[in-house]
């Protein structure tokens, strides 16, 4: 299949990112090598979306704070963005339905995209004659790009905690839109996959990438480096160590930050099941 010929395909990760650490960065890379070696696909970009203060996640610091440091990490990519849209919702609002905003969006800009392209070519193609040679007949064109979201073994594994997620939305993230996910020590995610009735049904719309080069950066860990002095250097790009360093983010007490607080989906859907 032609580099032209490829299906495009826009990675989206949503998360806490409380810091954003290397490992974040690497998935999407991961993901592209893994994608675009199966000769089907030509990732095109890749969208970081913080999650809301809303989610109320133990030792969740400010939305503007990770916003920020995952814009300084992602300064030097060509291809990989930040979005705010979701970390300033004054609700947590369900990652299905985040896919399904970052899909609107995407298809409206794909409109604008066909509006203008059609303004700047008019004149030429009725000089021209020629309609049998509309750019509307080259799928490579027309056809949008396929929105995926990228993630962790540990988040596709959340998928069967209790009142965590909603089964119609994994069915419609799996089933409509895609998931790519990176493997990690320990875990085996093509046995979950298979265990799953609802993840086996989408199977071939699951991307399970392995990571040989392995890396167990975590989130949690750095925190706690943090807030016991110690050095995580080559753990988190530069500029957020900086970031973080130069405002003493991340403290015994940010640690304690919705200590004891129900977290918003176990809260919402618990709600619902009663």
């Amino acid at each position: 299949m032609a580099l032209q010929e490829r299906v495009k395909v826009i990675l989206l990760a949503c998360g806490s990112f409380n810091p954003i650490t290397n490992m974040h960065l690497r998935m999407f890379e991961l993901a592209r090598d893994h994608l675009e070696d199966t000769g089907r696909y030509r990732v095109v970009r890749g969208i970081i979306s913080p999650v809301s203060d809303a989610y109320k996640k133990k030792g969740l610091i400010e939305a503007c704070h990770r916003v920020e440091m995952a814009r300084l990490a992602t300064a030097t990519s060509s291809w990989i963005t930040v979005d705010d849209w979701e970390s300033q919702q004054a609700e947590w609002v369900e990652t299905a339905k985040v896919i399904r905003h970052h899909h609107t969006e995407l298809l409206a800009d794909e409109n604008m995209d066909e509006v203008d392209t059609v303004k700047s070519v008019k004149r030429r193609r009725m000089e021209e004659n020629n309609v049998c040679q509309s750019s509307s007949s080259d799928p490579s064109r027309t056809a949008a790009p396929e929105l995926k979201l990228l993630c962790g073994a540990d988040v596709l594994e959340s998928f069967t905690v209790p009142n965590l997620w909603k089964q119609e939305d994994i069915a419609e993230i799996v089933g409509r839109y895609g998931l790519v996910c990176i493997t990690r020590n320990g875990s085996d995610t093509e046995k979950f996959v298979y265990q799953s009735d609802l993840l086996h049904q989408h199977r071939r719309n699951i991307h399970v990438v392995k990571e040989w080069v392995t890396n167990e950066i975590s989130a949690t860990h750095v925190r706690r480096a943090l807030r016991r002095g110690q050095s995580v250097r080559y753990l988190l790009p530069d500029h957020v160590l900086d970031y973080i360093q130069s405002l003493g983010l991340y403290s015994a007490e940010s640690e304690k930050k919705n200590a004891g607080v129900v977290l918003a989906p176990l809260e919402r859907y618990t709600d619902t099941a009663d």
